[in-house]
């Protein structure tokens, strides 16, 4: 009964807020008051920021396109030899002088250029980051799969499972269901694998800064791709043994990369599929990078579950991806995830909580996020199967 006044006092707050709210959503809505708040001294840089960031969504596509041509022409690389002027970059681009021009302002406006003395070009804050990395350049490069799946977003939106399965995305991703896929999606797979070993190093960096391997013996990463994360793990644990479990397509990349790391005489591959084959034993410890939010939630839980039977008792799990409703990444984790894998098919983003309720649904216990230092790349949840023995 003693709950029935708070319950009382928190459905009125509700409702006293509700009402705020929709007084607020009135009042931003009125022409007349966003005039005079334009005019306002005071609430002319609150109403003149909105104006912007409005804009910046309306505009989106296009900045991105901006940031696209870049890549493809190389500025930032071009522009790491040190600043040049219009005249010098126009044939090195391959461009019009004033097509050239076009582009270079657009990119200074964006901050990804900036300009320099002498009427010149050189870096800007966001450009300078882009020269030599090869993750950000990967993922602008594939998205142009993802711009035709959106090019309708409501009809996405709309689309059945079974009709997504013909998206660009869906096509890109669509060996991951085969566990032996065909010879003509040999391409497809070494596209798929570059892709993931571009930006693998970073996150790879991510987990191994938040969580030290030096306690374990043997790590067994699951979905592992071509072994570019086991192989920066080989060589940070120059004693931990390596296992990789992935389809048998790409798990042959693996050890071509294993052997190319003089990693061969402690890392081994097995080929099969989380979803219906059992996971190799032995290791104490296991890695998911980014492979749950990949798959729908029963997936994910059998993927999980098949993780828990093949560690041994008190054997420890990292789960690391990006997680929705993350602390200065919302719009990555529920818009852009939240999209991408509506195009690719299968999967959502999902909050901590849902991934440790998860963890706890497939055995195990203990729980916790281990924080990363860049938590829009990549969070890290480390949890322990059931029993007493390699306790963490």
């Amino acid at each position: 009964m003693s709950s029935v006044p708070g319950a009382l006092a928190m459905s009125r707050w509700s409702g006293w807020l509700d009402r705020g709210l929709a007084w607020r959503d009135r009042l931003l809505a009125s022409p007349l008051f966003q005039r005079r708040a334009a005019a306002f001294a005071l609430t002319r840089p609150v109403a003149r920021r909105h104006a912007r960031e409005l804009f910046d969504l309306v505009s989106g596509f296009v900045y991105s396109q901006v940031l696209l041509a870049c890549v493809q022409l190389r500025i930032f690389e071009i522009l790491a030899e040190g600043p040049q002027a219009l005249a010098q970059l126009a044939p090195r681009l391959g461009l019009p002088g004033e097509a050239a021009r076009r582009l270079l302002d657009a990119a200074v406006a964006l901050r990804l250029l900036e300009h320099r003395s002498g009427q010149r070009y050189g870096l800007g804050e966001l450009g300078a980051p882009m020269v030599g990395n090869a993750a950000v350049t990967a993922m602008v490069q594939h998205h142009a799969a993802l711009y035709a799946d959106l090019a309708d977003p409501v009809a996405l939106l709309r689309s059945t499972p079974q009709e997504r399965r013909a998206n660009a995305l869906a096509r890109y991703w669509a060996y991951d269901d085969a566990p032996a896929p065909d010879p003509a999606a040999a391409e497809r797979i070494a596209a798929y694998s570059a892709l993931m070993a571009a930006s693998q190093p970073l996150v790879a960096d991510e987990i191994l800064d938040a969580y030290p391997l030096h306690r374990h013996r043997c790590l067994l990463d699951v979905g592992g791709g071509d072994g570019r994360f086991l192989a920066t793990v080989g060589q940070r644990y120059p004693s931990l043994e390596l296992l990789l479990f992935d389809l048998p397509a790409v798990t042959e990349r693996a050890r071509a990369r294993f052997a190319a790391a003089s990693l061969g005489n402690r890392a081994r591959t097995v080929g099969g599929s989380f979803l219906t084959d059992a996971l190799p034993r032995g290791a104490d410890i296991a890695a998911l990078v980014r492979v749950i939010h990949d798959h729908d939630d029963a997936d994910a839980l059998t993927v999980l579950r098949a993780v828990h039977d093949a560690l041994p008792p008190g054997g420890t799990l990292l789960l690391a991806e990006p997680m929705a409703g993350t602390n200065g990444a919302e719009a990555m984790g529920d818009a852009y995830f939240g999209f991408y894998l509506l195009a690719m098919g299968r999967g959502r983003p999902r909050r901590a909580a849902e991934l440790r309720a998860m963890l706890v649904a497939a055995g195990f216990e203990s729980v916790r996020e281990q924080p990363t230092r860049m938590p829009l790349q990549t969070r890290l949840l480390v949890a322990r199967r059931r029993g007493s023995e390699n306790p963490v």
